[in-house]
């Protein structure tokens, strides 16, 4: 049964703790613009009919068949997602994963720590976000300089806390080099 209204609910409120954690990194425009793709109909449509409450709807049409078109459209479409910056390189003639810009990076901190609260409710603490990074670590995902300083703030989070991390988050230069 679909569940539109608990799925725009899950979605909104997510957006907005990425926003505030967005503003708390110092890149509130990006927070601001976060995962706007999810309210199109390619996204929402299956998001509401797959929605669970507890874990995303993408692993729920994945599960069904194999993959999810929501969630190649939303990775296709939001640089926040290490999945997004992957290219072919012609001196090895394959696909790769590509550096992500410190920005995006921010964003995608801000993201995994919001969707941990969200997930987890009341039971949050600032290991989950940790984790759940711990499915894909050493998996050669993303690139070893996104994963290291992804897994370092990862880690500051849940040794340290929220205001330290965020505190040196903010203190980095995340303009785009290129």
């Amino acid at each position: 049964m679909a569940h539109p209204i608990r799925h725009f609910l899950t979605i909104t409120n997510h957006r907005h703790q990425v926003i505030i954690h967005c503003a708390k990194a110092g890149i509130l425009w990006q927070g601001l613009r976060h995962d706007l793709s999810k309210y199109s109909p390619t996204e929402f449509i299956p998001g509401a009919k797959y929605y669970q409450g507890d874990r995303s709807p993408n692993e729920k049409e994945r599960e069904l068949y194999g993959c999810s078109a929501a969630w190649m459209h939303h990775k296709g479409r939001n640089r926040h997602h290490y999945e997004y910056w992957n290219d072919y390189n012609p001196k090895t003639k394959n696909i790769e994963n590509v550096e992500m810009p410190v920005r995006y990076v921010v964003e995608m901190f801000c993201d995994r720590v919001a969707a941990s609260k969200i997930y987890n409710k009341g039971s949050y603490t600032d290991a989950h976000p940790y984790q759940y990074y711990l499915r894909i670590k050493g998996k050669n995902r993303m690139h070893p300089n996104t994963e290291a300083l992804l897994c370092s703030w990862l880690e500051m989070l849940r040794d340290e806390g929220e205001e330290k991390t965020f505190s040196f988050i903010r203190s980095l230069d995340k303009r785009d080099k290129r």
